[in-house]
């Protein structure tokens, strides 16, 4: 499958995203057959997500003669560290002689098969269109107790007030582009592996990945988790949840006070499920090998259906302790009817996020959900850091885009300010007082589990 960003464009400058809000109940088996089916969602043409049983009687000539009926080629196997630490089987992807669909039927029902899935295309949840906080430009980090006009932002203000920016211990992975981690608003904030030395050609913590230090870039195989302009999202994204606050520069994120590290799997053409999924269990993998303090992932990203090997990642990060901070997606969607992944998956980690106005609306794009989705943020007309090219060179900008993919990040600098005030809270305690503190919202009314908006004002 592959994935999308959601995101809103503006004029000012391109960018597509989509984000959500809490879950129920998968998709029955015949659901999620027809929308593949009938094309409802994007995937890898030939290519299938396999994961074998395990056991004796389903030995090395059992999987060949299951791959030989579909004529595949395993072009790579995925053995993730946080697999391995679960006791967990590796998913192997393979390239298929036959379509995606006839290749699942056929090895649909075989014993060895546990499952067999598409390999998914996502995008990010996005349209696109301190300076910026003292002239009320950044209106989601207001609140009714810092602005008389901006009424209906996370109220940040009002916890830094209080003396709660954050804390440079407490870590947020982010799934999505590749992110500017020397931008002026945010190089302060970038996150390091700390069992890895730069530049070194080493993997010196035995993880995998050679070089990793700021994280790793799953679409394009290396440690260059920023490659240019292209990582605008991405970049939007980081500066929503850390940007430096009080230094006399562009914006200030939701905590001024935190560590970013990048997990990215989206490029030019999307993600996919078989990138996601080592994105999610790289952030695993990280805490569990270095004991640091990563308390979410935030994913301002989307498409596909149900994967059985992307719902067991993130629940491998849920008994990490690590919050999975999904946008509930652009399609104006009841995401009740119509589930939208990742964020209408039921793991009890994810918190899904809908989009509200500067006015207090639902935006006009976002998805939403009853029992789908779990809480509004602002997602519309948000100013945020980018990349910008000028004479050839790559600099620190900034630029307003929109989507339940700004929403996201609102709720992940959240998570990030409540762990930084409340020491060795749990991730369960972390989500509970997100979800327990959102304002009620005439709009969000039956939209969103909470049926409110977020307020870290008493983080």
């Amino acid at each position: 499958m592959k994935l999308n960003k959601f995101l809103i464009p503006v004029i000012a400058s391109g960018m597509l995203l989509t984000v959500s809000c809490e879950k129920e109940n998968f998709p029955t088996e015949q659901e999620a057959e027809a929308a593949v089916t009938n094309d409802q969602v994007s995937f890898v043409p030939n290519e299938v997500l396999v994961k074998f049983r395990s056991g004796e009687e389903f030995g090395t000539k059992a999987k060949a003669n299951a791959l030989s009926l579909i004529g595949g080629v395993v072009v790579e196997t995925i053995s993730t560290s946080a697999m391995k630490s679960a006791n967990k089987d590796e998913v192997l992807l393979v390239s298929s002689k036959l379509s995606t669909q006839e290749a699942i039927a056929r090895l649909k029902g075989l014993p060895e098969v546990e499952y067999a899935e598409p390999n998914f295309i996502y995008n990010h949840h996005a349209t696109s269109n301190d300076p910026s906080y003292t002239n009320g430009t950044l209106w989601g980090m207001y609140g009714d107790g810092t602005s008389p006009t901006n009424q209906y932002g996370s109220q940040a203000g009002e916890a830094w007030t209080a003396g709660n920016t954050g804390s440079n211990t407490v870590f947020i992975g982010i799934i999505d582009e590749g992110y500017m981690f020397n931008h002026e608003d945010l190089a302060a904030n970038a996150g390091t592996n700390p069992g890895e030395i730069a530049g070194n050609g080493v993997d010196d913590d035995n993880n995998g990945y050679v070089d990793d230090v700021n994280g790793w870039d799953f679409d394009g195989n290396d440690s260059s988790v920023f490659d240019g302009v292209d990582d605008d999202h991405g970049t939007h994204v980081a500066g929503t949840i850390g940007g430096v606050g009080n230094n006399g520069k562009g914006i200030a994120g939701v905590a001024w006070n935190v560590k970013l590290m990048s997990g990215k799997f989206l490029g030019l053409r999307g993600g996919t499920t078989a990138n996601a999924i080592k994105a999610v269990d790289y952030f695993t993998d990280l805490k569990q090998r270095h004991g640091i303090n990563l308390v979410a992932t935030s994913n301002s990203w989307g498409g596909g259906g149900f994967s059985q090997g992307l719902f067991d990642a993130i629940e491998r990060a849920n008994q990490a302790g690590i919050l999975f901070i999904a946008a509930a997606g652009n399609d104006t969607n009841n995401n009740d009817a119509n589930l939208s992944y990742p964020g209408s998956y039921t793991n009890s980690n994810i918190i899904a996020v809908a989009s509200i106005t500067n006015t207090g609306g639902l935006s006009s794009f976002s998805n939403f959900g009853a029992t789908t989705v779990d809480i509004g943020a602002p997602g519309s007309g948000i100013y945020s850091s980018v990349p910008v090219r000028s004479k050839g060179k790559t600099l620190s900008g900034y630029a307003t885009y929109s989507g339940t993919s700004m929403a996201t990040p609102h709720v992940s600098g959240g998570a990030a300010l409540y762990a930084a005030s409340h020491p060795g809270a749990t991730s369960a305690e972390i989500k509970n007082a997100i979800m327990t503190s959102a304002v009620p919202t005439a709009s969000l009314n039956g939209k969103c589990v909470t049926g409110g908006r977020l307020n870290v004002s008493g983080f």
